[in-house]
């Protein structure tokens, strides 16, 4: 299907979702009239920009006729502004792209975000604790609410493990692009030579699953209770609030305790399972489409190395769009937009071709 085609549909779609807006069982329904204002929000952008390329196309049409004139100087001024209108016309298609590629409902889902101290040991924990501070100032800068989840402390200020929820506009769809495995190169503080070491994190990134997306049966789970610690084993709590559960199907296991409750520790423990379990039948899906894919934007392998941070050449290199920038204190102070944007242009790309 060609651009305008795509253009035509939306703008056609716009029309139908003022109308169902404006039918009472719509606003009887409070899901389905949120659903449609998130698709009316984001189909206006499309309408206004489709008013501006038929606007542009005719006045270009307009001035391609007058560059043909008999009149010099008057053909010179056309030709200028043939030039000009062309380079809105390219402008326009650009802005339109990522528009009027079918939005997945899942992009405007909070995002549940766990970093895993990988390979290196103290040194990967040091670099696992950098890069959720260099998520914690992206996310303040995006205007999105950090909810704890859980923690690992690990030695010298570093970390084990963190799970998050962030919510926000968009959350799950900006930060998708994230999972994976992140690499670094530097000279580490425990270093006293000067070697430069190179350790890695790991960061998955899943969208916060409902329960109508994830079915779980009671007996598929083993359920183990045990005391909160805190690092080095000392007691946090008197009683056995801290909760381990095991999808014995899975295989996978969740742990929480730092809530204050047995029961707050389940209910939080049960959103992050349901959050993998959906999270791994989606990579499932992903990682077969993206064998009929030339890119590696989105794929199903979580365990691929995705980015390297080379401080001694202060550089950043996204390895599956070659993609890189310097400006290390930069990206690691949360200035994370360029590479989201240059992932998200390599989709738009990719999915527009297929």
């Amino acid at each position: 299907m060609s651009l305008r085609d795509r253009l035509d549909d939306a703008v056609a779609r716009a029309a139908v979702v003022e109308q169902e807006l404006l039918d009472p069982r719509t606003v009887r329904d409070p899901k389905l009239l949120a659903s449609l204002g998130k698709e009316h929000q984001r189909l206006q952008d499309v309408v206004r920009l489709a008013s501006e390329l038929r606007q542009v196309e005719r006045e270009l049409d307009e001035s391609r006729e007058m560059a043909s004139g008999d009149d010099a100087d008057f053909a010179a001024e056309a030709h200028d502004e043939v030039a000009r209108l062309e380079t809105r016309l390219a402008e326009l298609d650009e802005a339109l792209k990522p528009l009027l590629i079918p939005r997945d409902p899942l992009d405007d889902r909070p995002a549940i975000i766990e970093i895993r101290a990988g390979t290196g040991g103290d040194e990967a924990a040091l670099f696992a604790a950098d890069l959720w501070r260099m998520y914690e100032r992206f996310f303040a800068r995006q205007g999105w609410r950090i909810e704890m989840m859980s923690m690992s402390d690990g030695t010298l200020g570093g970390i084990k493990e963190v799970i998050a929820r962030i919510d926000g506009s968009g959350a799950f769809g900006t930060m998708r692009w994230e999972s994976g495995v992140h690499r670094v190169q530097r000279v580490p503080a425990t270093e006293t030579q000067g070697r430069i070491h190179t350790s890695a994190a790991t960061v998955a990134v899943l969208p916060e699953a409902e329960e109508v997306d994830v079915t779980i049966d009671d007996k598929d789970l083993r359920i183990d209770v045990f005391r909160s610690s805190g690092p080095g084993g000392q007691s946090v709590n008197t009683t056995d609030s801290a909760v381990r559960i095991t999808h014995i199907p899975s295989g996978i296991v969740v742990s929480q305790q730092d809530q204050k409750s047995q029961l707050q520790n389940k209910i939080k423990g049960m959103q992050v399972l349901r959050s993998r379990l959906l999270d791994q039948r989606l990579a499932a899906l992903e990682s077969e489409r993206s064998k009929m894919r030339s890119a590696q934007v989105g794929t199903g392998d979580r365990s691929a190395k995705i980015r390297t941070y080379n401080y001694p050449q202060d550089r950043i290199t996204d390895h599956r769009i070659g993609f890189s920038m310097h400006g290390m204190q930069a990206v690691m102070d949360g200035n994370i937009g360029p590479f989201i944007d240059a992932l998200q242009e390599a989709e738009v790309k990719e999915r527009l071709r297929g």
